[in-house]
């Protein structure tokens, strides 16, 4: 969707997180820093980017002080889309799987790489359980976009439009408008206290303004 950032904040930003998460001294954390940056810079991807990591690690740093443990957090936001291919259904469970054999390896405890790996694949509904606030966190973290300005919005929408785009247009506009009415028909589509006050209206009006135009056939 957009250009992709310079990596050179991510890759420190992923040196302390590593480190707050407990990872050992005498591990180098920059050869997994490495494979995740390639892997959110492949090709097929055009909203699954680094640039979206980017923003999900800055909405998590408005979100981290709702959150149990927020190094957990920022590790799953890392881990989440490692793994995307956007015509295969095993995106989070593969993502999810990687974490739980990179982390070890920085020698990064076993219940913390559980939790990371249990929030990855929360992504997968994006349902947190009342009282997870470390998914809840996660969770509202991912969906901020959808409550972006409405240029905004709309070049998300282009973006996801481009990941899809081997599927026909009939197709594409029918799942889609599907996953539109599913979000609007949740009771709330964020579980955070500032997701709530900020992004929950916002959010509703790009949604449902989606929706109109794909009826519409724009």
């Amino acid at each position: 969707m957009d250009t992709a950032p310079d990596t050179a904040p991510l890759r420190a930003r992923w040196h302390a997180t590593t480190a707050a998460a407990g990872a050992a001294a005498d591990r180098d954390p920059d050869p997994y820093a490495d494979r995740l940056l390639a892997a959110w810079a492949e090709p097929q991807r055009r909203y699954h980017t680094t640039a979206h990591l980017a923003d999900v690690l800055a909405r998590i740093d408005e979100l981290a002080p709702y959150a149990a443990d927020p190094a957990a957090v920022e590790l799953a936001a890392w881990f989440h889309d490692a793994v995307y291919r956007p015509d295969r259904s095993e995106n989070e469970e593969r993502s999810a799987a990687l974490a739980e054999r990179a982390l070890p390896e920085l020698g990064i405890g076993a219940a913390r790489t559980a939790e990371v790996a249990r929030l990855v694949r929360l992504t997968v509904t994006h349902d947190p359980a009342p009282g997870d606030t470390n998914g809840e966190a996660l969770c509202d973290a991912d969906l901020a976009v959808l409550a972006g300005a409405p240029e905004a919005y709309a070049a998300y929408a282009a973006a996801v439009r481009a990941e899809y785009g081997f599927v026909p247009e009939d197709a594409f506009r029918a799942g889609r408008a599907a996953v539109l009415r599913q979000l609007l028909g949740l009771p709330r589509l964020f579980r955070t206290p500032y997701g709530a006050a900020h992004w929950e209206a916002p959010a509703r009006r790009n949604l449902a303004a989606e929706l109109a135009l794909l009826a519409a056939g724009e």
